[in-house]
């Protein structure tokens, strides 16, 4: 997928060839996409960066898993999340152990998700299901009459031809390329696959999932270490949800309100990630 992920906001869309980009013209989406640059250069620019990348990126994981669970309702304190070994197949602890798989295979899925970007969700739900679910619902999209387990999303659900129709879109899309910002196109991803909900179970963790593949594919965070999922917790699931809701509406107020609310989360995960550089270097002196 190719972006101007890092660069000034795009020249007006031709016609609508690339629906991405009219969306970057939105109001207030140009402000979003650079705040998120330049903050994204200031953590890269951090002088920890040159030495113990790896470190931070570590932590961003972490991190970032703790926020996603934390939105799928497992709100578990960082030092809890980083000290448990026993993520079992019941509970909140099944919602951590879920969250901290996907982040580690996130990283792990970009080749395969400029090929296939339908085959990459499969394999994201079946990371996520582990192995709580080995009936025939794990790791594709759910069929007429299956129930949806996602209590957070209350939103209408779309119907099993209508989330077959939008996926296939919504991958053609993807495979297509485009000029957008990176930012707009993980907040389209992002969008789709919650109001979408096309699987059985875990499809925020999903969603957020395929948002941190988005961000890294770009080159905006090629290192892993913005993670989006820290501000969307810190956003509130409150917040969440409303501008979800925006999203689903469809109208132009909405879809930007969705996309600065995304810019946001990676900002807040800019400044995690800028403290964890500060302690690190605390810690060196």
């Amino acid at each position: 997928m190719a972006g101007n992920s890092r660069g000034t906001s795009p020249a007006p869309p031709k016609a609508s060839a690339d629906p991405l980009v009219a969306l970057a013209s939105l109001p207030g989406v140009a402000d979003s996409v650079d705040a998120v640059r330049k903050g994204v250069d200031r953590v890269y620019g951090h002088r920890i960066m040159r030495r113990r990348s790896n470190e931070v990126t570590s932590e961003a994981a972490l991190r970032g898993a703790r926020g996603s669970a934390a939105l799928s309702g497992a709100d578990w304190a960082l030092e809890e999340v980083r000290r448990r070994t026993d993520f079992g197949v019941e509970g909140e602890a099944r919602t951590v152990g879920a969250a901290l798989r996907l982040t580690a295979e996130a990283g792990q899925l970009l080749s395969v998700w400029r090929q296939s970007p339908l085959r990459v969700l499969a394999r994201l739900h079946l990371v996520a299901a582990g192995k709580e679910s080995p009936d025939e619902t794990v790791g594709r999209p759910r069929l007429a009459g299956e129930p949806v387990d996602e209590p957070l999303i209350e939103l209408p659900l779309p119907d099993a031809d209508e989330v077959a129709g939008r996926l296939d879109g919504l991958s053609r899309l993807l495979l297509a390329g485009s000029e957008a910002p990176a930012l707009v196109t993980a907040a389209v991803v992002h969008g789709e696959l919650l109001a979408l909900r096309p699987f059985a179970s875990h499809n925020g963790l999903v969603a957020r999932a395929a948002e941190r593949i988005v961000l890294i594919g770009s080159g905006l965070d090629p290192k892993s270490i913005c993670p989006a999922e820290v501000g969307h917790a810190e956003a509130g699931r409150a917040a969440y949800v409303a501008a979800l809701e925006g999203y689903v509406s469809g109208t132009p107020e909405g879809v930007a309100a969705w996309i600065a609310h995304c810019g946001r989360a990676v900002e807040l995960g800019v400044l995690e990630s800028t403290a964890v550089c500060e302690a690190l270097q605390r810690g060196a002196a």
